[in-house]
């Protein structure tokens, strides 16, 4: 198992790529924590989970609460051997429609919230440990209405580089996950019929060379490759899980027709 003995913390894990990660960190042996803002669906995610793991209902810029979270993960567990920067929202932001609040919300969740989470977590790492942060493809897309979103994601992949450099006295690693458009609750408010939803899914398939969506387990994969020690030399990087979106864009079967 390539997480024995290891702790690891994931930020939204109840749903989505967080708890598919989640799951995929337990089955390899990790102690894991998760956190999420609906205590519903973690209490759900626990009972999938089982229970040794950890809950916390919590904001990613609740700072007393993160704070609490990552103290008590560490007197349970010991030293926190990853952390996942998972937790993020979707929103639109189309220029001369925006109010300001709509744009502050989205920059706060993606991109200063997972600054704050890893800040909370620092005291309690193990030297060497991996952190893991969620990016986006539509930070190089240039998709209409997501300006927002788009500019949280491209923080995030400075930020990575950044913070790469900022702990390399520790030997701790800094990495990102890029994923493209991913089977997740994430599409729920612009889908929300099941023919809303097989119209997006088409559209989704038909703009990447292999003609369709990600499943959550498939960035949870690229997770633990990066939270693992397979990943030893790997920092400061991307891994990009898109299908071919934007490495092969000609490939797409939108692009052939």
């Amino acid at each position: 198992m390539r997480l024995s003995g290891k702790t690891a913390f994931i930020t939204g894990g109840n749903a989505g790529i967080g708890l598919a990660t989640a799951r995929l960190f337990v089955a390899e042996g990790a102690k894991v924590a998760i956190t999420g803002r609906n205590a519903e669906t973690l209490a759900a995610a626990k009972r999938q989970l089982g229970d040794g793991v950890l809950t916390f209902v919590t904001d990613v810029l609740d700072d007393a609460a993160m704070a609490r979270a990552f103290t008590d993960t560490a007197a349970a567990f010991g030293p926190i051997h990853a952390v996942f920067a998972n937790a993020g929202i979707a929103g639109r932001s189309v220029i001369g429609s925006t109010p300001r609040a709509t744009f502050e919300r989205i920059i706060a969740t993606n991109l200063t919230g997972p600054f704050l989470t890893l800040q909370a977590a620092l005291p309690y790492l193990a030297d060497g440990a991996s952190l893991i942060l969620n990016g986006s493809v539509i930070a190089t897309l240039g998709n209409a209405g997501q300006a927002a979103y788009a500019a949280s994601k491209a923080g995030v992949r400075a930020m990575t580089r950044s913070l790469a450099s900022d702990l390399a006295p520790r030997k701790i690693r800094v990495n990102v996950v890029v994923p493209g458009a991913t089977d997740t609750g994430i599409w729920d408010a612009s889908a929300p019929t099941p023919e809303a939803r097989a119209q997006l899914e088409e559209v989704l398939g038909g703009s990447n060379p292999l003609g369709r969506m990600l499943q959550p387990e498939e960035i949870a994969r690229a997770a633990l490759f990066l939270a693992s020690d397979d990943a030893s030399g790997v920092n400061a990087a991307e891994i990009v899980v898109d299908l071919g979106l934007t490495g092969a864009p000609a490939g797409a079967a939108a692009t052939r027709r």
